[in-house]
């Protein structure tokens, strides 16, 4: 269809070249031609023509440019194309008024070259002013919207609270807890999943490692369960930052231009979520919240697995992965005893409870 159209267009713009031009160039040529031919209906029929014939040549030049351009403006971002050519036509209305009182001038190159390089300038300028600033336009925009209103009382009334967006990134997908949290509705707002990081999960699947690429396909059949089975609003962010390489910067990034909430359970892009001001939801944090409660001086029965760190010390783990360090249980490794609780550490990484034989203490 595209190529139909391009020809239809080279056949139009051809005759009226013809129509326009041909006559005078034969008069300049001085030919001996018929009168007939000498009129500009017949130019244009050779105008038109030429540039069909031409098309045969270039036409697929011309449709796989426009194609490649098509391709570039698919993958940008909404924002990016909307700040950009809002900028633009900003640029653009400066350089028309500019350049008005400018064509009064006798002055050739004032009047008439001039106002082309401005509006080139401005154009452009516009463009790049709307296009990198583009978060701080958002972020203006979503401050105004939170921003209080006032009755006419002059009482402060709080606008209803919005639902942020929640964006999930590669490591609580590949978790899998996530589905079953969206399950429960525990969370609530429309569900992002970016582009990028369906690429890295492919990526991750497509490994040649065996444990990278069941991490992977857990990842994808997560989501694939997530869309099916799960009754929750999610959508694809196809945008990218192309000037950005890393997936977690990619990500709060992301969070910072949607206003939405990053969810994780990376305890490093937590950290830093928190240093850039991004609201972040931590799965760990979740889970350890729900965990039943452990108390110092409570006794459990567990099986030391293996020696700790520290000289002497014994690791078990509890049912739901929770690590306990045993003092003084190297010597209890690949046999289950009584331990009593002695301290409880409960961080974003997760839970560590420390504890020590119950017989040692018997015997203390």
């Amino acid at each position: 269809m595209l190529k139909k159209i391009i020809q239809l267009f080279m056949i139009i713009a051809g005759g009226t070249i013809g129509y326009l031009y041909i006559p005078d160039v034969i008069g300049l040529l001085d030919l001996a031609l018929p009168a007939w031919l000498k009129t500009p209906y017949a130019g244009m029929g050779l105008g038109a023509l030429i540039l069909f014939l031409l098309t045969f040549w270039v036409v697929d030049y011309i449709v796989g440019f426009l194609r490649l351009i098509e391709e570039t403006l698919v993958k940008v971002p909404v924002i990016d194309l909307l700040f950009g050519s809002i900028g633009l036509i900003i640029g653009l209305i400066i350089a028309f008024l500019v350049n008005i009182p400018l064509k009064d001038i006798d002055i050739q190159l004032v009047s008439q070259v001039l106002p082309i390089f401005l509006t080139v300038i401005l154009g452009y300028l516009g463009f790049q002013v709307g296009f990198k600033r583009r978060n701080e336009f958002v972020s203006l925009i979503s401050n105004t919207r939170k921003d209080k209103k006032k009755s006419p009382d002059g009482v402060k009334e709080e606008l209803e609270p919005l639902v942020k967006p929640k964006i999930l990134d590669t490591s609580v997908i590949i978790d899998g807890r996530i589905a079953d949290i969206c399950q429960t509705r525990f969370l609530e707002g429309t569900i992002i999943i970016p582009q990028f990081v369906l690429e890295e999960l492919q990526h991750i699947a497509d490994s040649s490692d065996v444990l990278k690429r069941n991490r992977g396909r857990r990842g994808l059949d997560v989501l694939n369960r997530m869309q099916k089975e799960i009754s929750i609003n999610i959508e694809f962010y196809e945008g990218d930052f192309e000037d950005v390489h890393e997936v977690d910067s990619k990500l709060v990034k992301l969070a910072k231009l949607l206003n939405g909430v990053l969810v994780t359970n990376d305890f490093n892009l937590n950290k830093v979520c928190e240093f850039q001001h991004v609201e972040v939801l931590n799965i760990n944090d979740l889970a350890n919240a729900v965990k039943p409660i452990v108390l110092p001086g409570e006794e459990l029965n567990v099986h030391v697995i293996k020696d700790g760190k520290e000289e002497n010390q014994g690791v078990a783990y509890l049912d739901d992965g929770t690590m306990i360090v045993v003092e003084e249980g190297k010597d209890y490794i690949g046999k289950s005893i009584e331990v009593l609780v002695t301290s409880v550490l409960q961080t974003s990484a997760g839970r560590m409870i420390f504890a020590k034989p119950k017989l040692l203490e018997k015997a203390l």
